[in-house]
């Protein structure tokens, strides 16, 4: 087992899954944007999984992976998300993350373990990063409703030409009484939201980058 808490094999078989797509049983939820989008309905939550496929276009794969890793740029370019930021607890780097819902639900708050390995996988250079929530010491905010099981993976690579193909899989248990409907509404219209703006979030990084080094230069 690795010091973060994650399995060698989890890294491994996250790329497996990236160059051999595992959907069989998972139905196609949305197309959009180059990407395909499957979700499996699991029985013991109420709610679904989700596993997306595609091709980011005009980006590469380790500007992806950066921003994936930046929780401050998320905060840039994210406006679900009201408050994050990076912690120490019992040895382990822990991130917190407050996620705004819209009224008159509770926002939802998140600690997760995350971490980014680049790997080589039969020949390909493979950036994967694995997010899972932990159990906490931070103590949960007034109103707010925390998150207690949370996972999401996401694998990089070149899609041979000037793009990233990638594989990312989500499942996120809300808690409280939201209507299924609302569920999957907010699914179908935030997944390929979420495509387009961590793409336009992709391409303005470069920028954002040198702009903070041209910050720091000046203090």
């Amino acid at each position: 087992m690795m010091a973060s808490g994650f399995e060698e094999e989890q890294f491994v078989q996250a790329c497996c899954e990236l160059e051999q797509p595992q959907v069989e049983g998972w139905e196609l939820f949305v197309q959009c944007h180059g990407y395909s989008v499957y979700r499996l309905f699991d029985k013991s939550s109420g709610l679904y999984q989700y596993k997306t496929y595609g091709v980011m276009e005009g980006v590469t794969p380790e500007v992806c992976a950066d921003v994936f890793m930046d929780y401050q740029y998320r905060q840039r370019w994210d406006a679900y998300v009201k408050a994050v930021y990076e912690t120490q607890e019992n040895g382990q780097h822990l991130v917190f993350w407050e996620t705004i819902f819209p009224f008159p639900m509770s926002n939802r708050e998140y600690v997760f373990r995350s971490e980014l390995q680049p790997m080589e996988h039969k020949g390909r250079r493979m950036w994967v990063a694995l997010v899972r929530s932990v159990p906490s010491t931070i103590p949960e905010r007034p109103g707010v409703v925390r998150v207690d099981s949370f996972a999401q993976t996401c694998v990089l690579t070149s899609d041979g030409k000037f793009g990233t193909k990638s594989f990312m899989y989500y499942f996120d248990n809300p808690k409280g009484n939201i209507p299924t409907w609302m569920v999957n509404w907010a699914a179908k219209k935030g997944i390929p939201e979420f495509i387009i703006t961590m793409q336009d979030a992709c391409r303005a990084y470069p920028s954002y980058k040198a702009q903070q080094q041209r910050h720091q230069r000046q203090q």
